[in-house]
């Protein structure tokens, strides 16, 4: 018989190429994961893994239960849940994974919400951008991920509206983008500016996700942005900006909470926007503590039920 424990040590081997290192990540002994790869290979009546030296390789029959261990472990875990939080959510484990400004705003009081409501559920927090959260919850490693997308500008990413069609899609926030100059800027003053306006400036770009979409709007209001700097770190875009190393457009749950020493916020026009959601599995929807959850995150945004 197939355990699910001998999936997880399955898993882990997979990601980390060998079984030293999928003993750290599991936080047990390298023995231990040796035996439970014998049992499972036992199990499934054929070889799963080669080693050759220090790699570790899959076989074909290793590939295809490593394919369908994420969905038998989110299965599982959504079973689990579900039993445990019959009783009125006593019990029960929601894992989220939020990117940076979401853990910084949102978050915080969606998980005090939620400890006042149901104290017996445990609520942990990992942070991640997407579209590495999106691949954590698929791959089981979480219950909610807290994600966001640009708009397509031009059609620039055909894939983008696609991508979360497997999942349920709780809408959080409409989060718009705010431009932001030097206090000595020439706008500093301005009531508002268009992209246009800024384009002979150097620009502060942001996370991956985010640097694209401003290079897909500049491009669209006629510029190139020359991109000097770029960082996943919010703050360190406004400290560079309030430092006078150029501008930026940033959306405003970053400027929640930290304050723009030294930089000038600027209204932008024509207003574009990034969507916030909360992005779960379909099984995991129905578990109480999930749904739960998924409450307290809109109404922290101000868009519960």
């Amino acid at each position: 018989m197939i355990e699910a424990r001998h999936l997880r040590v399955l898993r882990a081997v997979a990601h980390t190429g060998s079984f030293s290192a999928a003993a750290r990540e599991l936080g047990c002994t390298q023995p231990a994961v040796s035996q439970q790869m014998k049992a499972l290979e036992q199990a499934a009546g054929t070889p799963l893994l080669i080693r050759t030296g220090r790699e570790t390789r899959l076989t074909q029959a290793g590939e295809a239960l490593v394919r369908h261990a994420a969905g038998i472990l989110a299965g599982l875990t959504a079973a689990e849940e579900e039993v445990a939080a019959i009783a009125g959510l006593r019990a029960g484990r929601v894992r989220l994974v939020s990117f940076p400004s979401g853990s910084s705003t949102l978050v915080p009081t969606a998980l005090a919400k939620m400890r006042a409501a149901h104290p017996g559920t445990r609520v942990s927090l990992v942070e991640a951008e997407p579209p590495r959260s999106i691949e954590m919850l698929r791959n089981g490693d979480c219950e909610i991920a807290l994600a966001f997308r640009y708009p397509e500008v031009r059609g620039a990413d055909p894939a983008a509206g696609a991508e979360w069609d497997d999942l349920v899609v709780r809408p959080i926030l409409k989060d718009r983008l705010t431009g932001l100059v030097p206090d000595g800027h020439r706008l500093a003053g301005a009531a508002s500016a268009c992209f246009a306006d800024l384009a002979g400036e150097p620009w502060i770009a942001g996370c991956p996700r985010c640097r694209r979409h401003l290079v897909e709007v500049c491009e669209s209001a006629g510029f190139t942005p020359r991109i000097d700097f770029a960082t996943d770190d919010y703050p360190a875009v406004i400290g560079l900006v309030g430092a006078g190393l150029g501008v930026a457009a940033l959306p405003e749950l970053t400027l929640a909470s930290v304050r723009p020493k030294g930089a000038t916020t600027l209204r932008m026009e024509p207003a574009v926007h990034r969507e916030i959601v909360a992005l779960t599995l379909p099984d995991l929807a129905r578990v109480p503590a999930v749904a739960a959850m998924l409450d307290q995150l809109a109404d922290a945004a101000g868009h519960g039920r």
